[in-house]
Order: structure tokens, then C-alpha cells, then sequence
């Protein structure tokens, strides 16, 4: 059972990675599972304090991922219709993958624009809240990916580290 714990946990952490590009997986949520499926086998023991810590970094980095974009947006001179665009947007990206994988930068980007124009901003002042929410999309995606690598490098050593017991066939 170890083994297959290991396994499963090992997919989820690059599943994780992958989800800090793609829009349709929590990536960090989905690298914790893989975190505590190690710490589920018999051979690693249990440490609460280090699963308490990696969750809430998970859920907090989740979080900050929708909310960054908006205040990109807000810090780049946007107002509450170009911050509102940027969060249809992204959920326009979640439920209509017109532009593939593009659609996550292109829809909040576009999202905080008509926000902006339906506002009555010139095109100038929503242009630079529209990269504002681009860079906050940047920066979000940025932040998930370090968490996920790191999660990932985490779960290699703890695994390395019990190799001894994880792959003991008696």
C-alpha cells in the first residue's frame, strides 16, 4: 500500500506543477494531497506541524492567485469595474477555454479592459489597468509554481529519505 501511496502522491505533485500554468487545477491544493499520501505510509512518520504549515501555504497561495489580478489591476489605476472585468475574466477562462491555455492571460486582460471602457476610462487608463491585471496574473502564476516545485523537491527528500522503509518487501 506504501508504494502505491508513493506512486499516486508523486503524480499528484506534478499534476500540481502543471496546475500553476493550467487554469483548471488547484495546483498547490492538488501537491498537498501529494504531501499527505506521503505522509500516510506507514514508513513516514506523522509530522502535523509540517502538513498544518504546507496547507495553509496551499490554500493561502490558492486564495492570492484570484485576488492578485484584481489588485494588479486596482494598482495600475483600475477602478471596481476594471477589478470586476479581471474576475469575470478569469472565471470566463475557467468555464470557456476559447483561447486554450492562452485564455487564462487573455480573458482577465480583456475582462479588466471592458471593465474599464464600459467605466468610461479612456483607452489609455484602461490599457495600463488591463497589464496591471496581467502582471498580477504573472505574479499569481509565479507564486504557484515556486510553492509547487518546492512541495515537489520536499516530497523527494522526505522520500529518499525513508527509501529505507517505503521500499521494504516483507
Amino acid at each position: 500500500m506504501d508504494i502505491a501511496l508513493l506512486i499516486l502522491g508523486f503524480l499528484l505533485m506534478l499534476v500540481g506543477i502543471l496546475g500553476s500554468f493550467l487554469p483548471v487545477l488547484p495546483g498547490p491544493p492538488l501537491s498537498w494531497v501529494g504531501l499527505l499520501l506521503l505522509y500516510l505510509t506507514k514508513a513516514v512518520p506523522d509530522n502535523w506541524w509540517v502538513l498544518g504549515i504546507t496547507f495553509v501555504l496551499a490554500m493561502a497561495i490558492t486564495v492570492l492567485d484570484y485576488v492578485i489580478p484584481a489588485m494588479g489591476t486596482k494598482r495600475f489605476g483600475g477602478t471596481k469595474a476594471g477589478m470586476w472585468g479581471t474576475i469575470i475574466g478569469l472565471l470566463v477562462a475557467l468555464f470557456v477555454p476559447v483561447f486554450g491555455p492562452f485564455g487564462i492571460i487573455i480573458w482577465p486582460f480583456i475582462g479588466a479592459l471592458v471593465g474599464e471602457l464600459l467605466n468610461k476610462a479612456n483607452q489609455k487608463t484602461a490599457l495600463k489597468a488591463a497589464f496591471g491585471s496581467f502582471l498580477g496574473f504573472l505574479t499569481g502564476t509565479f507564486m504557484k509554481l515556486v510553492l509547487t516545485v518546492m512541495y515537489a523537491i520536499f516530497y523527494v527528500y522526505i522520500a529518499v529519505k525513508y527509501a529505507g522503509e517505503l521500499f521494504t518487501f516483507s
